[in-house]
């Protein structure tokens, strides 16, 4: 039997929503905005291919955790919908970034074989353990500044993505069992990825306007970030200490950075287990507060005057 928890959350967001929830770390914001455009057509994708393969899953166990993990995994595509069109409510042209990451994904998934599909998700949800682990440890400058109902909904999708960090290797072993195949697509994979997180935030550059976003665009241009992190630690100069707005991970020790790109490296090697990723403390704090029936809706973040 599976440990994975369905947990049905009531999101909310019928209330005008800022498009920068997080204005005292909009990097970081604007960041989470492109992840949670991103993982909804991803999350919808999972869905459909585990479904699919589920009859050629055997193993009562694997099954389990197949049924549980694309249960998961579409819950949080429902909730994050629900964040998205609040967005497109206020910011109209925002449908079109949505018509084509939907279409991307299916284009993926029209070109590839269940295979390539398995190991792609594989890949990605390889790197998601050790960089929200990063996230919920630094919660308190990356969530808690922001709007509860945005923070909240990213810092339960977190917890439950660390919570099934097996669950795509198992159902790609189950179905698939090549762990050399797995590798060779790590390479498409966060290429693919990359490129989408790219498009996106060219789309919030076309369709946001900057008092609403609050940051340009281009200082999350992924061919630059992680260099802007490394900068930023580098000794300033009176001219470099006034120069735009604090990266997304300033408050992130550089050691701590250093270790995640470490384990995001590890995670893609043919005898990475991702049951064996550390898990943060934190994710115990937040199983007890649901256990106890708090409202996990509101339990992150606070309210801050964000810019609509």
């Amino acid at each position: 039997m599976t440990d994975l928890v369905i947990r049905k959350l009531p999101f909310r967001f019928d209330e005008p929503v800022p498009f920068q929830w997080n204005p005292e770390n909009p990097e970081f914001g604007l960041l989470a905005n492109c992840i949670g455009f991103l993982i909804v057509s991803m999350e919808k994708l999972i869905v459909s291919l585990v479904r699919r393969v589920m009859p050629r899953i055997t193993d009562e166990g694997a099954r389990a955790e197949a049924l549980a993990f694309l249960r998961q995994e579409a819950q949080h595509a429902r909730a994050h919908q629900l964040h998205i069109a609040a967005l497109v409510r206020e910011h109209p042209g925002l449908a079109s970034t949505v018509t084509r990451i939907d279409a991307a994904f299916e284009e993926l998934e029209r070109t590839h074989d269940d295979a390539y599909l398995l190991a792609y998700v594989a890949a990605l949800e390889a790197t998601f353990p050790p960089f929200f682990k990063l996230l919920l440890d630094h919660r308190e400058s990356l969530l808690e500044p922001g709007d509860p109902r945005v923070a909240s909904l990213f810092a339960w999708h977190f917890v439950e993505e660390i919570e099934h960090r097996a669950s795509a290797l198992v159902v790609y072993d189950a179905v698939v069992g090549e762990p050399w195949t797995r590798l060779r697509v790590v390479g498409p994979a966060l290429a693919h990825a990359i490129s989408l997180f790219g498009m996106i935030l060219e789309e919030f550059e076309q369709h946001v306007p900057l008092e609403a976003r609050m940051v340009e665009t281009s200082r999350l241009d992924p061919r630059r970030s992680w260099f802007r992190e490394v900068f930023a630690r580098l000794p300033q100069t009176p001219r470099t200490q006034s120069a735009g707005p604090k990266t997304a991970f300033h408050a992130v020790p550089a050691r701590d950075l250093a270790e995640t790109v470490r384990r995001l490296v590890l995670a893609q090697l043919p005898t990475h287990r991702p049951a064996d990723e550390p898990v943060p403390a934190w994710v115990a704090t937040w199983s007890s507060a649901y256990v106890r029936g708090e409202d996990m809706t509101r339990f992150v973040g606070r309210a801050s005057g964000a810019t609509a």
